[in-house]
């Protein structure tokens, strides 16, 4: 009989990294101290906060393309790449 976390996935992964340089390291323990939280801890977050689906935020694409003037309508593109071309 098989031990039942092979299938269930119960058990944690081990992962390892290897030949992480000693500035890196050293950045990693520092941050992790900055935030109460063991390496372990830290990298755990790190990884969490890298995989989480983030939603899409409309609201804030377009307060960027406010902020860099890029054009919505056929007219406003015409009109900037014309002026893009002019000032060359």
């Amino acid at each position: 009989m098989a031990p039942e976390w092979s299938y269930t996935g119960a058990m944690a992964v081990a992962l390892s990294i290897k030949d992480v340089p000693d500035s890196l390291a050293r950045a990693l323990k520092q941050r992790a101290a900055r935030n109460h939280r063991s390496i372990q801890g830290e990298l755990m977050h790190i990884l969490e906060q890298a995989v989480a689906e983030k939603p899409f935020d409309v609201k804030g694409l377009l307060k960027a393309l406010d902020r860099h003037k890029v054009p919505r309508t056929k007219n406003e593109s015409t009109a900037w790449i014309r002026e893009m071309r002019d000032t060359r």
